[in-house]
């Protein structure tokens, strides 16, 4: 009987595993040919396109919806909100594979992956790119050390475990500050472009913005998460948590719009709201997507009590906030022919992305739901249910 269901189970998985793992491999092979020839051969990129779909995806949405991880990490160990245990883990995990899809799109979108040492040897003391180089690769460090506990125990090394567990509270710490550190540096990355970046996304604040976005993209990741792997593992959804953290999402996105519709007041640019013709519609739908409906969709106690509204909710805001990091890092920013500095759009220059270019990102971004089960189904990510399951059956 057991052998039966076991198979079962085997059966009903493997069409999913193959369908990730053939994702994979396309990517694999499209990585291959870019490392061999260049990324000519299968991107659009130019010199006047010199970043697009994969840092919009990979970096800019890759690294905010990692942000969970150092939110219930700073709640459960600096804040000691306990009650948030049950989420820890799963939010530690998401965030350290979302980093380690970051660090792999990287390697493919500059090439050279076997350099990828030279950055703590050749530093440029004037780049941002430095700081946040250095943040990804300190904060991937500490996300492995916040989860190796939960490795540990899966092998039963339970003396190593606890060791890990004695003395986790310092990587904490200085995980929770990098994050900060990394989450706002991404809007720093964008100062340097305030004539080429529309005014009504390039303000001084962008580090800020990039912050306060980034709380609210992981409090929505983590409800996301959370209810994706309860239907998933058929396990039981913690949705008095996980309303306890829509409760707190209006706040963090109404100080959002504050800031942004201030800023923009402060700086003279509301003209720019309804005048902007492509761009003001763009900066309305992710305003409306990812500030304005969340707010008021989550702002009913009705709404944050149910697991399809919660879902739908955490959905809805990452659509929006998505949005905004394409926005920010690609649609808004103004483009221009090399040759003769004339804005792109009325040249012949043109940039969209490529099916190899979205294969990559698709790839890895499969390699990291593949990862995440794995590790759901082979470690105590979920510690009652890991602790229930494999109790003794009494029989």
């Amino acid at each position: 009987m057991k052998l039966n269901l076991a198979i079962d189970r085997r059966l009903r998985l493997k069409p999913i595993a193959l369908i990730l793992l053939f994702l994979m491999g396309i990517a694999f092979v499209v990585a291959m040919v870019r490392y061999a020839s260049g990324i000519g051969p299968i991107s659009d990129l130019s010199n006047a396109y010199p970043w697009g779909f994969w840092i919009s995806f990979d970096l800019f949405t890759g690294v905010a919806i990692s942000s969970g991880g150092f939110l219930m990490a700073g709640a459960v160990y600096i804040l000691g909100i306990e009650k948030f245990r049950p989420l820890l883990r799963p939010a530690v995990l998401t965030a350290f594979l979302g980093y380690i899809m970051v660090a792999v799109a990287l390697l493919v979108d500059l090439g050279h992956p076997e350099r990828i040492w030279y950055m703590m040897i050749f530093w440029n003391h004037t780049s941002v790119l430095l700081e946040i180089g250095i943040c990804v690769m300190s904060y991937l460090t500490v996300l492995a050390i916040e989860f190796a506990p939960v490795v540990f125990e899966g092998l039963k090394w339970k003396k190593l475990a606890h060791i890990f567990h004695k003395f986790v509270m310092p990587f904490v710490i200085l995980g929770v500050v990098l994050s900060t550190l990394h989450q706002s540096s991404l809007g720093s990355l964008l100062l340097i472009q305030p004539t080429k970046l529309h005014p009504l996304w390039w303000t001084a604040i962008l580090p800020v913005m990039f912050f306060v976005s980034a709380v609210a993209i992981g409090l929505a990741m983590i409800i996301f998460e959370s209810s994706l792997s309860s239907r998933y593992f058929k396990r039981g959804l913690e949705t008095h948590l996980l309303e306890k953290l829509a409760k707190a999402i209006p706040i963090v996105l109404g100080i959002y719009l504050i800031l942004k519709f201030g800023e923009l007041a402060f700086a003279g640019e509301l003209r720019y709201l309804f005048t902007s013709g492509g761009m003001s519609i763009l900066f309305w739908a992710d305003i409306l997507i990812g500030s304005v409906i969340p707010i008021i969709w989550f702002s009913i106690k009705r709404m944050r009590q149910s697991p399809n509204a919660l879902l739908a909710g955490a959905i809805l805001l990452l659509l929006g906030m998505i949005l905004n990091r394409f926005n920010v890092s690609w649609f808004a920013v103004q483009h221009y022919d090399p040759l003769t500095y004339v804005p792109a759009f009325m040249s012949n220059v043109k940039y969209i992305p490529t099916l190899p270019e979205m294969a990559v990102s698709i790839g890895i971004f499969s390699a990291g739901i593949l990862a995440f089960g794995l590790a759901a189904k082979y470690l105590p990510v979920f510690e009652s249910e890991h602790h229930e399951a494999h109790a003794p059956s009494g029989d």
